[in-house]
């Protein structure tokens, strides 16, 4: 065999990275090391993989072509050496979530996982739907949990569970004792709602069709957190999934509005590169993750 793995690591680290001392630190090589994988490994096959724009590696055609069978490639390397040790540890699984999942539902999969596995070692980050689904198509994250719809020729999108947004407010609001909310008290009222690009917002536009360019947006806010607290202030009325708004609806500190005429349903959706090796690790949070419903 022409390449070795360590020289695939070399060349994936540096497309991660963008540059080559960068992922000599991330991979404990000296600069020199990894430069010189990176070389060799070019010089096998008589290839350019990376255009060089001052100190950044950019991926050429022919990199971005190979990119992905490199990943495929050494995650079942690594799933192999699992195998071979005759451990079940989970390895290296790096999960992406948008935020309501993220917050709310990855952490205590992420515990329960921890639990059976604990030499595992999972990160978990954060962000929106097209963030999420960025780093996902980039290999940055082997999994991604969504909440938005999406269509990407290189991700497989697969459904995971049901889920529903709801509309709520303070209960010293005007419509907090409004058995029905009709379209009028929607257009009146003053929203505070997550930003574009997140898939909260998506299923929130989807439901308001016919009236979507009436509303009034007084705020777009990218947490959560800060969405509730500022209905709590009464600064307006909101739209976010009902697995975030539980506890609050339990205290009485925020109200749901009755708003039937209106389709808040939505799913959750695994996202996974077409190209990703679907590791044992991965396998088992999906498995976890549908159990958990």
């Amino acid at each position: 065999m022409r390449y070795t793995l360590r020289q695939l690591e070399v060349f994936l680290a540096i497309a991660h990275q963008q540059n080559v001392s960068k992922a000599a630190k991330v991979l404990n090589l000296s600069q020199s090391a990894a430069s010189s994988a990176l070389k060799e490994l070019e010089q096998q096959f008589d290839v350019l993989l990376f255009d060089r724009i001052g100190k950044r590696l950019q991926l050429n055609e022919q990199g971005r072509l190979i990119r992905p069978k490199a990943e495929s490639l050494l995650a079942q390397a690594s799933d192999l050496e699992q195998t071979l040790l005759k451990h079940a540890d989970a390895g290296h699984l790096k999960i992406g979530a948008t935020l309501s999942i993220g917050n709310y539902l990855a952490v205590s999969i992420m515990a329960e996982m921890m639990r059976q596995q604990p030499n595992a070692n999972i990160s978990l980050e954060v962000a929106n739907t097209a963030s999420i689904s960025q780093k996902v198509l980039n290999f940055d994250l082997d999994i991604g949990l969504i909440e938005g719809e999406l269509q990407h020729s290189d991700l497989d999108v697969i459904p995971w569970r049901d889920d529903e947004l709801a509309v709520f407010c303070s209960p010293e609001h005007p419509l907090a004792n409004k058995k029905s909310i009709s379209d009028d008290d929607l257009v009146q009222a003053q929203w505070i709602l997550r930003e574009a690009g997140s898939g909260t917002r998506q299923a929130f536009e989807r439901a308001m069709h016919g009236i979507l360019p009436k509303l009034t947006i007084a705020h777009e806010l990218q947490h959560t957190e800060a969405i509730k607290r500022a209905v709590e202030a009464n600064l307006g009325i909101g739209c976010l999934s009902q697995i975030t708004l539980e506890d609050a609806f339990k205290r009485g500190s925020l109200i749901r509005l009755p708003v039937p005429h209106r389709d808040f349903q939505r799913q959750f959706y695994f996202i996974l590169h077409q190209q990703k090796f679907r590791s044992a690790g991965i396998e088992q949070w999906m498995a976890l993750c549908l159990a958990s419903e």
